[in-house]
């Protein structure tokens, strides 16, 4: 008799990979939209119903009349997340989508910081966001708020410094991406 176990008469294929179930990642599309009413609850419904959390969404004005350009970050994977690209092509007033993820891009996000502060930190405090490259834009006996820009892991690393002094509010517009070089999603529209 050999020691060797034999394997279950019952044993159950592995599971099959269904498109869409890899690895998760943060990705960024910017989507150039008409600038009506309602257009950016159907961008997000449909962020909803394909199952993303947004992260972050940015929407502004472009220099073309009537048309506004949406940053919006979320986490998926490579196949679900170019699905939902696809699917904002059919919303009518959408007119361009890009994934710009691997692309090489500049990224800003803004940030006001309500840090706690007394009048023996409050020079420290100063010289803090001085040296973070930051701004303070208001004084208060008990308080100051700090404007920091950069990207969102430098954005990330400021508040996890003033942390320490104690934050009473903070707010962040999300980033903003454009590619790098002479190409242009706004150009391509015109195409």
């Amino acid at each position: 008799m050999s020691d060797q176990a034999s394997p279950p008469a019952h044993v159950a294929p592995p599971p099959r990979a269904l498109p869409g179930s890899g690895e998760t990642r943060q990705h960024r599309l910017v989507a150039l939209v008409l600038d009506k009413p309602g257009v950016l609850n159907r961008v997000a419904s449909l962020m909803r119903a394909r199952n993303f959390n947004i992260d972050s969404l940015a929407v502004s004005h472009t220099d073309q009349e009537g048309l506004s350009r949406m940053t919006i970050t979320l986490h998926g994977d490579d196949v679900a997340v170019e699905q939902a690209a696809k699917q904002l092509y059919r919303l009518i007033d959408v007119l361009k989508v890009q994934d710009v993820t691997a692309e090489p891009t500049v990224e800003h996000e803004l940030a006001l910081v309500k840090i706690r502060a007394t009048d023996a930190n409050r020079g420290e405090l100063v010289k803090v966001v001085e040296l973070s490259k930051g701004r303070v834009i208001d004084l208060g006996p008990e308080s100051l708020i700090v404007e920091v820009s950069g990207t969102e892991a430098e954005v990330d690393a400021f508040v996890a410094l003033v942390r320490t002094y104690g934050i009473k509010e903070l707010v962040r517009t999300g980033a903003v991406v454009m590619t790098r070089g002479a190409g242009s999603i706004e150009e391509a529209l015109k195409r």
